[in-house]
């Protein structure tokens, strides 16, 4: 099935295999979500990830990550900000902090898909995808 927001999929497919204690999803690859996974994994959020696949038909396989005995997953949420039909755009001065600096918000840049501390750091704004903690 096709989805018109390729970022909210990848989340739903994320939470939904986190809260199911998967040990890998797939989502669709585009520049995108390559992007925004490359940020999870720097953040300690996700393990590896790899793109499987030939053509159109490519995917990326993310390997989750948990904690403790019970595998908690480390993701505990996942908040889609900006969609498209809503786009939600924060300048350099009012980049949020998720919970008091504890989660990530993941901003869209003119340098390219960041962290709010990133982006703070090198004095940019831009449109914010989501929070994750």
């Amino acid at each position: 099935m096709a989805a018109n927001d390729t970022i909210a999929d990848m989340l739903t497919r994320i939470r939904n295999a986190g809260l199911s204690r998967h040990q890998t999803t797939e989502v669709p690859a585009t520049k995108m979500t390559r992007s925004i996974a490359q940020v999870l994994k720097e953040e300690g959020f996700i393990g590896e990830f790899e793109e499987v696949g030939e053509g159109v038909k490519r995917n990326l396989a993310i390997t989750l990550k948990y904690k403790g005995k019970n595998r908690q997953p480390l993701i505990n949420a996942l908040k889609r900000v900006s969609k498209p039909g809503l786009r939600v755009y924060s300048n350099r001065k009012e980049l949020p902090r998720v919970l008091g600096g504890i989660g990530i918000a993941i901003i869209s840049t003119s340098s390219g898909i960041m962290t709010d501390r990133q982006a703070r750091r090198q004095g940019v704004g831009g449109e914010v995808l989501c929070y994750i903690w």
